[in-house]
């Protein structure tokens, strides 16, 4: 996350938008099928509601150990125009494609240094009705930002390998992106939406968005404010896991705020009461089992309604 405002710990500095490029085309697909099997939707009759899994912390901490792992190999750091980054980017898209992702890797430049964004979507239910979840997966310099986004990059991660292991077949489509260079000015995220036409951003109805959701500490978590309407639905995970919640408003400060300054719904969840904000010990000492767990299944609850989840019977 970019730093807040100096004066207060829950509001944020709005940031204009980057100048765009030219869109970039995402195509998807499952190893082993064409892509007329890929998109093959079944009759309404063999379709019944997917029910949201809880998915377990350990999971998520194999990918923030992979994260800290590229970082202790690479200075310290997963930041932006470092080796560790470009790494951390390899990561995921390796990780992606042994799932059977097709991995968009879009490029772009931010103080002469190139950097990436990670987009790859499921390849099932309606494409102009799109349903995304995102986080930046850049750390700053000091250190390898393992809550401040590994976690919130393994969280969407997860999800993504959680939604091919099901074989999900969505009423909208699922989507899915990493950030770049979100810690020196929300890059990344600005790039991606600048590279969509209109009628591409027409097609994403919201976009959810995950930034420290790791830490082992939490004690209570901060539901996005922007849209009231998704807040029932975090709050139906968090209730029922006896879990504090609260309403925070990170205008400016982290990826769905192009967005939302695009006119596409977001919302999301996290928390910055974290004792390691942008410091060398946001390591893996800084996140929790339990943690990753409840914000990986809380993703999975919200992302999975959203987006109409179903599942094939028979």
């Amino acid at each position: 996350m970019t730093a807040p405002h100096p004066e207060e710990s829950l509001m944020r500095v709005p940031t204009s938008l980057l100048a765009g490029a030219t869109a970039v085309a995402v195509v998807v697909g499952v190893a082993g099928t064409t892509p007329a099997q890929a998109r093959t939707v079944p009759a309404a009759a063999d379709l019944v509601a997917a029910d949201p899994p809880e998915i377990p912390g350990s999971a998520a901490l194999v990918h923030l150990t992979e994260l800290n792992k590229v970082a202790e190999q690479n200075g310290g750091t997963r930041a932006h125009g470092r080796p560790g980054y470009k790494a951390s980017v390899d990561y995921v898209e390796r990780t992606l494609k042994a799932a059977g992702f097709t991995v968009n890797v879009q490029s772009f430049t931010q103080g002469g240094a190139t950097g990436y964004n990670v987009v790859a979507e499921w390849p099932q239910g309606d494409p102009d009705n799109v349903v995304m979840i995102g986080a930046h997966l850049d750390s700053v310099p000091a250190g390898p930002g393992i809550n401040d986004d590994g976690s919130g990059s393994a969280a969407v991660l997860e999800n993504a390998l959680t939604v091919a292991r099901a074989q999900l077949k969505p009423t909208s489509r699922m989507r899915f992106g990493w950030w770049g260079a979100e810690e020196v000015g929300l890059v990344g995220s600005s790039h991606y939406v600048k590279s969509l036409s209109a009628d591409e951003k027409k097609k994403i109805k919201t976009y959810l968005n995950f930034d420290m959701v790791g830490q082992k500490n939490i004690k209570s978590w901060g539901i996005y404010s922007d849209s009231p309407d998704i807040t029932p639905i975090w709050k139906q995970y968090f209730d029922a896991k006896k879990l504090q919640t609260r309403s925070i408003n990170w205008a400016g400060s982290t990826d769905h705020s192009p967005f939302k300054n695009a006119g596409i719904k977001v919302s999301g969840i996290g928390d910055d009461a974290d004792p390691c904000y942008h410091a060398r010990c946001d390591n893996m000492t800084n996140v929790g089992e339990t943690s990753m767990g409840h914000a990986s299944s809380a993703i999975a609850l919200v992302f999975w309604k959203l987006a109409g989840a179903q599942r094939q019977v028979g």
